[in-house]
């Protein structure tokens, strides 16, 4: 395949990008670096109902964070156009898109069509009865122009329909997923490709777009199957160059119906606050219809970028499995450098109102204990929190175990190690020895040995691991909490 491959992601701005949308985005971006062509992002809002500025922000933001950088398109500083073939906004291409619906209409390939909702409710209604498929041949189909043009200028409404081949006609291409698909044009009817409020529709902007900016390959989601017969009509009629398209399989949720908001998160927004890295996210949607020729599993863009090719694109569905997405995010976390984790952690301690004025070292420490627990970025929040002094507080559910005739021996004795301990910190080692002699010299052994030391250093009698955290913790710290957990285990035994 020559450099003259070009490819474009067009989502609608009707909201943040789902996780369909970026895989569809990340197969495009895969196929033009593969192929050495041009990546394109292409903004389509001419639903004016639907799409909002907000939304094209929201998904050119999420594109960015995922690092699918485009070559033309919307600049995704200015929002203005990056590139010769712009604008790449649709709802600022309406004049170009006029003088192709002019040129269906004059040849007769469109027509103009005053059908109120009203008629063509019953007009389905009558081929349903009749057990006819539902596909709609307007009343106007054989209307002169100069009478629409008449009626218009009367100040009625219409609609603009491409009138469909009167014969049925056979649309056969080559997926590059799927294989040899065939269509019917009698599967269509008179499809509207101009609304009553002039805005051209859909599927009309996309194939007059694809021709324009000379896009050679169309890779989209499965849905849009039905649109691709309507696009290769009007294309055929314009005279203009097809694409080739490939129609990537569905991503189901766990219960095996199509993702939706009811499986939980779905956009890359959300995952991206739960702390999902981007590099994560792409590895995890690049499986979801799509193989590794050497079978791997946790992969960099780079490499995806090595060893992508269509052929090994997949036309079942794929399950999204968000289990699997946070162990290849563990995977891609464990890759990270202390420093690089710190920097991605940062954010999410900070929104948890947590402080760690601590060295690097320090940091350093604590991320190699803590890095085998984090599946997420945001784990890291349930994870340091006990350490910020701050935040210590004896827990409601801890009075169970403060209430244990034995627990203010327990604590009075690691209150007393602690004091006569000689360095700054404990290592696992000091803990490991103290709770043993705790035991002997408190004898008790247990919950009754366990869970009051727990209260007393995080304030619960359930969490954390202990053997990690206390050596990440300052010794005047674990016998301020000491304290506090005795003093409280003494006022409800009185």
């Amino acid at each position: 395949m020559s450099n003259s491959v070009r490819v474009r992601f067009a989502p609608s701005p009707t909201g943040f990008l789902h996780v369909g949308g970026a895989r569809t985005a990340l197969y495009n971006y895969l196929f033009a670096k593969k192929h050495g062509g041009s990546y394109i992002l292409r903004v389509e809002d001419t639903d004016e109902e639907r799409s909002t500025e907000e939304s094209m922000k929201m998904q050119i933001q999420d594109m960015t964070w995922l690092g699918l950088h485009w070559d033309e398109g919307v600049d995704p500083s200015t929002f203005g156009d990056k590139g010769d073939n712009g604008p790449y906004r649709q709802s600022q291409r309406r004049d170009t898109y006029k003088q192709y619906v002019d040129r269906l209409l004059e040849s007769g390939k469109a027509f103009y069509c005053f059908m109120t909702e009203e008629q063509i409710d019953q007009k389905r209604e009558q081929l349903k009865a009749a057990g006819l498929p539902l596909q709609l041949k307007s009343d106007y189909r054989d209307m002169s122009l100069e009478e629409a043009k008449a009626k218009l200028a009367e100040g009625e409404a219409a609609v603009v329909r491409f009138r469909i081949p009167d014969q049925n006609k056979e649309y056969t291409f080559n997926d590059l997923v799927r294989g040899e698909v065939t269509a019917n044009s009698d599967a269509v009817g008179d499809f509207a490709i101009v609304r009553a409020s002039g805005m051209p529709v859909y599927n009309f902007v996309c194939a007059v777009d694809d021709a324009l900016m000379k896009i050679t390959h169309v890779l989209r989601g499965e849905d849009h199957l039905n649109n691709t017969v309507k696009q290769i009509m009007i294309l055929e009629a314009l005279e203009m160059n097809l694409p080739e398209f490939g129609h990537l399989s569905t991503i189901l949720g766990p219960d095996k119906s199509k993702l939706s908001k009811r499986h939980g998160a779905t956009s890359c927004d959300q995952y991206r606050h739960m702390g999902v890295l981007p590099e994560a996210l792409l590895n995890f949607i690049a499986l979801l219809g799509w193989s590794h020729p050497e079978g791997e599993e946790v992969f960099s863009l780079k490499n995806l970028e090595e060893n992508f090719s269509s052929d090994r694109l997949n036309a079942s569905p794929a399950v999204f499995d968000e289990t699997k997405l946070k162990w290849v995010n563990a995977m891609h976390l464990r890759k990270l450098s202390g420093e690089q984790l710190w920097a991605e952690i940062q954010p999410h301690l900070d929104q948890a109102g947590l402080s760690f004025d601590k060295s690097s070292e320090w940091k350093a420490k604590a991320l190699e204990l803590f890095k085998p627990y984090m599946e997420l970025l945001s784990d890291s929040v349930n994870l340091f929190a006990p350490l910020d002094d701050s935040k210590f507080a004896i827990a409601e559910e801890a009075t169970e175990a403060l209430t244990w005739e034995s627990s203010p021996v327990v604590l009075q004795t690691w209150l007393e190690i602690l004091r006569s301990h000689g360095g700054e910190t404990l290592s696992e080692e000091d803990f490991s020895e103290a709770q043993n002699k705790i035991k002997k010299d408190a004898t008790v052994k247990g919950k009754f040995l366990f869970m009051p030391i727990r209260v007393g250093i995080i304030g619960k009698p359930h969490g954390a691991e202990l053997k990690i955290l206390v050596p990440l913790m300052e010794k005047s710290s674990l016998i301020e909490r000491a304290e506090k957990a005795l003093e409280k285990a003494k006022s409800l035994q009185s």
